[in-house]
């Protein structure tokens, strides 16, 4: 029995290699303005390999708080740097794989047969486009998109005149869908939300300097020891997934 005890042992230590190195699927918690997107970029990959990536879609601030609880996500896609760092600063990334690969912006839509007509600029009507009606917007507590738009709207000076006028929703898409769906005459999204929605369309864009850059940082949990996590990452920073980006109205920051 000694004499087969070296045995079992490389035999034990070959078994542990070859169950790390078996592809298994990558688990992706992205914010919910990747949707379309992200199901593109995924579905090129997993026609590359054996390897399957699925999606999570959610808002960063919901997915950066599942993750805070032990969610086994590998890779964290957020449609802003605060929820990332809220992750970062409580170990819970691979800060070296931490990129800021992707930019927005944020416009005003409307469903596709309404008549309104905005420029927005300081103090405009806002208020008055909306009637009797609620505008759209994301959670501005905590959801990224709905930051944006309030920082964006008090810079205009016209939140006050919203502010109790609201149809918040849990994510940028929930908002969209409001809009769509004609439940609000108008709603505040990122130009990529609006530009898969042919039920609404764009009113006009708010100014660049009206709010905090929009910036979509991706990276590695501490979940992540797989290679094929590792790799998803690198395929989301290449060519092919830049280009897919890009169609969708996403500006590459890499």
């Amino acid at each position: 029995m000694r004499a087969f005890r070296p045995l079992i042992g490389i035999l034990f230590f070959m078994l542990i290699g070859m169950a790390q190195a078996e592809p298994r699927d990558v688990t992706v918690y992205a914010a919910a303005s990747l949707t379309s997107a992200l199901q593109e970029v995924g579905a090129k990959f997993n026609a590359s390999g054996e390897t399957h990536v699925r999606f999570s879609f959610a808002a960063s601030s919901l997915l950066a708080r599942q993750i805070e609880a032990g969610a086994d996500a590998d890779l964290f896609f957020s449609a802003d740097t605060k929820w990332m760092n809220y992750l970062a600063e409580r170990g819970l990334i691979l800060g070296k794989t931490r990129t800021d690969l992707l930019g927005n912006r944020l416009v005003l839509i409307a469903p596709q047969t309404s008549k309104v007509e905005l420029e927005i600029k300081s103090g405009f009507p806002l208020a008055q486009a909306l009637g009797d009606g609620r505008l759209a917007v994301a959670d501005p507590n905590s959801v990224p998109a709905g930051r944006y738009a309030r920082q964006a709207l008090t810079s205009l000076g016209v939140w006050n005149s919203v502010a109790e006028h609201l149809l918040p929703a849990e994510n940028v898409r929930v908002a969209l869908a409001y809009v769509a769906r004609g439940e609000a005459p108008l709603g505040i999204v990122y130009g990529t939300d609006a530009r898969v929605e042919p039920k609404v369309k764009v009113v006009a864009a708010f100014p660049d300097d009206s709010h905090e850059p929009i910036v979509y940082p991706v990276a590695l949990t501490i979940h992540a020891t797989s290679v094929q996590a590792k790799t998803f990452l690198e395929f989301v920073k290449g060519k092919d997934a830049a280009d897919a980006f890009r169609r969708y109205g996403f500006v590459v920051l890499r």
